[in-house]
């Protein structure tokens, strides 16, 4: 399902390209040339890991779909994901689909996109592929913007894989998890909040202090306004009745979430682990939350893969602020493996 290595952002690379730790010095053709030899093999690793690992059960033969995200390439064409395709052997018929620079609330929207792919397109089977390496955003320290010695110690490379699709075949596909709906809500008079803007030194983006304050004062409207859309009754739900795979952003943020839902410690310590090991790796942090979900439902013996509950909110949050959730389904324990 997911893959990190950290054969891209490394020490050695820094010392053969200095400009690239000189804050301002101008280095984004340097990273462009990088980035777009590794992102798509970073890509085929975690493709190939969700293809041979996952539950589907089918060759590669049956993807009809392919959506690549990642914030940390840009302005090639052919994008990414005819290289990706390229590498994995895919068909020449698969619809590609490459989606950028929506930041770290693209955990959220991608799914949101491919939900629309599969319901609208019978039979398709969707590969989506996140990949982010910080080659792009990495730089020297500035005393002028002290927000980036934020980003370096938080942010970390990884790539993550799913397979979506409708109607699965009971002999062969075993899913995990049922995509209930998906939305997005863009919170008002953020623009600045998160930001981001490509220039001759790279992407550079700002973090505003206030983001934990605002994530946390819309998440309970966020998540009524989902539930709502499937005609759950909101006022009597006991968000601790959930489980949750929620964009491990901060740990600021996440103890504001917790504070203002009322949720018990363990609700987010797939994330907490998540951001322990990894740090935030933008878009795809959400994507090893969900992975990890797994695995100790798994290795603890719960009933579904959402540590034996039924309702699961997956939330992303990215810049302006915006926010997605993803309200899913988890299956039965059969599928648990």
């Amino acid at each position: 399902m997911i893959e990190k290595r950290h054969l891209v952002y490394t020490e050695d690379l820094l010392k053969e390209n200095p400009n690239i730790s000189t804050y301002g010095a101008p280095s984004l053709n340097t990273r462009q040339t990088i980035l777009m030899k590794e992102v798509p093999k970073l890509g085929k690793e975690a493709a190939l890991k969700a293809i041979s690992q996952s539950q589907w059960g089918q060759p590669i033969s049956e993807i009809t779909h392919l959506i690549f995200y990642t914030t940390s390439c840009f302005g090639s064409m052919p994008g990414p994901d005819y290289h990706l395709a390229k590498l994995l052997g895919l068909k020449t018929t698969v619809n590609r689909h490459m989606i950028f620079n929506n930041g770290c609330h693209a955990g959220g929207s991608v799914l949101r996109v491919a939900k629309d792919i599969v319901e609208n397109n019978a039979e398709s089977r969707v590969l989506v592929v996140w990949v982010e390496t910080m080659v792009v955003s990495f730089h020297g320290p500035s005393a002028d913007h002290l927000d980036v010695l934020v980003g370096q110690a938080l942010f970390g490379d990884g790539a993550a894989a799913l397979i979506i699709g409708s109607c699965p075949n009971p002999f062969i596909e075993h899913p995990l998890y049922e995509l209930v709906m998906a939305s997005q809500t863009t919170i008002s008079n953020t623009e600045s909040s998160i930001e981001g803007n490509v220039q001759e030194m790279g992407l550079v983006y700002h973090l505003g202090k206030e983001i934990p304050i605002v994530i946390s004062e819309n998440i309970d409207k966020c998540l009524i306004n989902a539930f709502s859309l499937i005609g759950v009754n909101t006022d009597t739900i006991d968000w601790n009745s959930l489980f949750y795979a929620i964009h491990p952003g901060g740990p600021s943020i996440l103890n504001r979430i917790e504070e203002k839902l009322g949720l018990s410690k363990e609700k987010l310590r797939a994330t907490r682990e998540v951001l322990s090991q990894f740090g935030n790796m933008w878009s795809l942090g959400v994507i090893f939350v969900l992975d990890e979900l797994k695995n100790s439902s798994k290795s603890e013996g719960k009933s579904t893969s959402g540590e034996g509950k039924e309702w699961r909110v997956l939330v992303g949050f990215g810049p302006r602020i915006s926010m997605e959730i993803v309200v899913l389904r988890s299956f039965c324990s059969r599928c648990v493996c």
